[in-house]
């Protein structure tokens, strides 16, 4: 697997799965490590291939998902099972699941049913399944950190569905795409340019919107739509980037990497299950969780739950807060996190031992702080207090500091 820091996708002549794979396809992913995924998901029913093709005499990498059969339409609760079972690298079950579950959530909606009752019709069929999991598996392969996206055309006119002949904008694509408040545009062709994959897997890889953001400049590639368009190329770019160490190297601090934060305000909670979320949050990978206390309008009072992760990490984060929490919405902005240099040792608390977290700023020892759990740990196999405990820990532990000091 490759490493990227940065990508972003170009989807003003729309989305779809099999063009956002393409894109990913041409810029370098393993077509090994697709089908790979792909057939841990469904295994000797799925045939991804690719071929180059030109679109408006721009050349593309165009997927064809072949099927050996067809097979009755499935549930998200039958989707959501085989994700789960199947051999995934964690990111990329991870990101399938949250498109599948934004695929529900927009077609309950619309149908007005319960999301477990949802039959997903075309994007629950084989070659769905391999659009999904095989884009999640090149975002994956290509070591992606964090993406972007222009706002999406979306067409116009009237496109066939399961449910016979409706308006483009189809309906899931509006739900999904104004669930996120994400920005769109007609596009000007008289056919459906973005389908409901496309919209929920270009909203669960890009945590924000956009020109392409300043990076230095790695790589890209082009994936094909099926239509060949006299007027403009139906196709998805992806550029690839890497942030410009030039621009850190006059810097004196810490090394800048991306990450994002994203905010809930939530009202309704019984309080008893926010430690379990704030538990779960950091068991997904995020960096820290915290509450806020706020007074919202009417005099409610409220908490704003903020949680700071890596881009990569952001949509089973927003999964979670949508899911476990009673906020029906978020606010997601990225941010540049810089962390001090650290290591962790131990000291000795009578004969308990206890780890010591040591940061240095430009090679010097500027913090030492003992693990809690530790600390009370150690509390109890001493049969000490633990403001006892505590106090020795933190004496220990500055007596370290001084050490390190001088020798540094």
């Amino acid at each position: 697997m490759s490493t990227v820091a940065s990508a972003w996708f170009d989807c003003s002549s729309g989305a779809s799965g099999d063009m956002l794979l393409g894109a990913l396809l041409d810029a370098g992913a393993s077509v090994a490590a697709v089908r790979c995924a792909v057939e841990a998901v469904a295994p000797g029913d799925i045939r991804i291939r690719a071929e180059k093709v030109l679109r408006c005499g721009l050349s593309a990498t165009k997927v064809h998902v072949d099927t050996a059969t067809r097979t009755p339409h499935r549930t998200w609760h039958s989707i959501r099972a085989t994700l789960a079972e199947a051999a995934l690298p964690e990111p990329v079950r991870e990101r399938a699941q949250s498109v599948f579950a934004r695929l529900a959530r927009a077609e309950a909606a619309v149908h007005g049913i319960p999301v477990d009752d949802v039959h997903f019709h075309e994007v629950g069929a084989l070659d769905a399944i391999g659009d999904v999991v095989g884009t999640c598996a090149a975002y994956h392969d290509l070591g992606i950190g964090s993406a972007t996206a222009t706002p999406i055309a979306l067409g116009s006119g009237r496109a066939r569905s399961a449910h016979g002949e409706i308006p483009v904008p189809v309906p899931a694509v509006l739900r999904l795409l104004a669930d996120h408040g994400a920005p769109a545009r007609s596009g000007g062709s008289p056919f459906e340019m973005c389908t409901p994959t496309g919209a929920a897997l270009v909203l669960a890889l890009c945590a924000d919107w956009g020109p392409m953001p300043e990076f230095r400049l790695l790589g890209g590639g082009v994936g094909a739509g099926t239509r060949d368009l006299p007027d403009t190329p139906n196709v998805v770019r992806v550029v690839l980037g890497a942030p410009d160490a030039s621009r850190d190297a006059r810097d004196d601090s810490p090394p800048g990497t991306d990450a994002m934060v994203l905010d809930a305000n939530v009202d309704d909670l019984d309080p008893r299950i926010w430690p379990h979320v704030l538990a779960r949050l950091m068991e997904l990978g995020a960096s820290d969780a915290w509450l806020t206390p706020i007074l919202m309008k009417k005099g409610r009072p409220a908490h704003t739950l903020s949680v700071l992760c890596a881009p990569s990490v952001l949509p089973a984060v927003r999964e979670l807060v949508l899911t476990e929490t009673s906020s029906i919405g978020a606010r997601e902005y990225r941010v540049t996190k810089r962390e001090l240099e650290r290591e962790i040792t131990t000291v000795a608390v009578g004969t308990a031992t206890v780890r010591v977290k040591v940061a240095r700023h430009l090679g010097r020892v500027v913090n030492v702080q003992p693990e809690y759990e530790d600390v009370a740990a150690a509390a109890e196999h001493l049969g000490i207090p633990l403001k006892t405990a505590l106090a020795g820990s933190i004496a220990a532990a500055e007596g370290l500091a001084e050490d390190k000091r001088a020798g540094s």
